[in-house]
């Protein structure tokens, strides 16, 4: 290995340490991850015919077209990710959810339990988990007074959203990376990690239910003042839900019609939501203008988390240098030999790691690490890249700073690293296993069945 190659992998390690110090160091992950991008390539232009087969005299031309290769590439991603998340934010700032209170609404503890678990589990297999994780947090206040109990809920929030948004091709950000990278299609993650998801969330919720006893006291109903600050009709706002939610649901059927990329057909439902409420808002002239502009998708794309963007374009570009220079083909071969190419054993182990450090990142470098091959455990939907797309998900539960839910619901509920370490962890972990283990037996004994 060249001291220039070791140079890159020394400033991406720094750089990883300072993003997985981002609460003690207090710099923005996104600073970080674009500083590392930037590194990582001018090191690369010291000698970059170290690097690309070929590499003639036109040196700079023949870096652009691999730079403009890899920015390609994450692009889609990064596409994909604004166009759903302002799609859910039209949703929810103009009422979408509200119908989702209702159906949770119960006396009992443990009951009430169950359905966040489920309403969450589903809710994020079709948004993202960060939003779902949100969502049913602000429920949960209407619902749940008591801190202490609300926070159980709030960590079975966490395992839910995660354990939702590893099945789903558009429920996680790692998953959406899988798919556009074409390693997994829809069908093929949906059809065999359901179960395997569903064990790892009904595994913990049903270990959390013996900590939940009785009946809930009488919540405050709050629904006549929000329903009144809302522009549309009841109508209107299920017609806005349908569109967005039901669009979403759309985008892998429009993919496997149409062969487009995932992002065409996720700007295709954002283009027609936009359409439909504009022209609900053009009835509304009579209301204040201030209010209904807050909600319009134009006021609403100026909201997108830009930094998260940014975090997401710096770290992909920086792993797309790791790539590029061999490193990560290297590392892909040196944990097989350790591991004696056991899937299971390096999946897993790549599991807990998303737990500790970001997973975007791991499933990146991972993409990085393995060529797809025609058949065996490393083809498209085979089980290497089915079993990183569940590990990379589920495997963040088990601390509440391994993903971007139990970042967002830890802040919203002030619920400390040690409290879910000590009485949720270990849940957490039980079900992650369960649901390696469900996976596993599905492998071995229901798919050669059906082939």
């Amino acid at each position: 290995m060249s001291t220039l190659t070791i140079a890159i992998i020394i400033v991406f390690v720094f750089g990883y340490l300072l993003i997985a110090l981002e609460s003690l160091t207090r710099v923005n992950k996104a600073a970080i991850a674009l500083l590392m991008f930037v590194a990582c390539w001018t090191l690369f232009m010291i000698d970059p015919a170290a690097y690309i087969n070929g590499c003639g005299s036109d040196i700079a031309n023949q870096v652009s077209a691999v730079i403009e290769h890899h920015l390609g590439s994450t692009s889609t991603t990064l596409f994909f990710l604004m166009g759903a998340m302002t799609i859910v934010e039209v949703v929810d700032q103009n009422g979408g959810f509200n119908w989702v209170r209702g159906v949770m609404q119960t006396r009992s503890k443990r009951a009430l339990l169950w359905r966040i678990s489920i309403a969450t589990f589903f809710l994020s297999a079709i948004l993202d988990n960060l939003t779902t994780s949100i969502v049913m947090v602000m429920i949960l206040r209407k619902l749940v007074e008591d801190r202490p109990t609300r926070i159980i809920y709030a960590s079975m929030v966490i395992i839910a959203a995660n354990s939702g948004g590893a099945f789903s091709p558009i429920g996680d950000v790692t998953t959406i990376m899988l798919w556009n990278k074409g390693v997994v299609t829809a069908l093929g993650v949906i059809s065999e990690l359901l179960i395997p998801s569903l064990i790892s969330m009904m595994v913990p919720a049903f270990i959390l239910q013996f900590t939940l006893k009785g009946t809930l006291a009488e919540a405050d109903d709050s629904t006549k003042t929000e329903t009144a600050e809302l522009d549309f009709t009841e109508s209107q706002r299920r017609i806005v839900f349908y569109v967005g939610v039901g669009g979403l649901i759309f985008v892998p059927i429009f993919k496997a019609i149409t062969h487009l990329p995932p992002f065409v057909g996720i700007l295709l439902v954002l283009g027609t939501l936009w359409t439909v409420t504009e022209v609900f808002y053009r009835h509304l002239r009579q209301k204040s203008d201030r209010s209904s502009m807050q909600k319009r998708v134009a006021t609403l794309l100026s909201r997108i988390d830009l930094s998260t963007i940014l975090f997401f374009l710096g770290i992909l570009m920086a792993v797309a240098c790791l790539e590029q220079t061999g490193v990560l083909v290297a590392l892909g071969e040196t944990l097989n030999d350790v591991f004696q190419g056991n899937h299971y054993l390096v999946t897993g182990v790549i599991g807990v790691l998303s737990s500790i450090v970001d997973n975007v990142p791991l499933v990146a470098g991972c993409m990085g690490m393995y060529p797809v091959a025609p058949t065996g455990d490393m083809a498209v939907d085979g089980i290497f890249w089915q079993l990183l797309a569940y590990c990379a998900g589920v495997g963040g539960s088990m601390l509440i700073i391994g993903s971007a839910a139990g970042v967002v619901v830890m802040g919203l509920e002030r619920i400390s690293f040690g409290w879910y370490m000590r009485r949720i962890t270990w849940i957490a972990f039980v079900g992650y296993i369960a649901g390696i283990m469900a996976y596993a037996l599905i492998r071995t004994f229901i798919m050669p069945v059906a082939l």
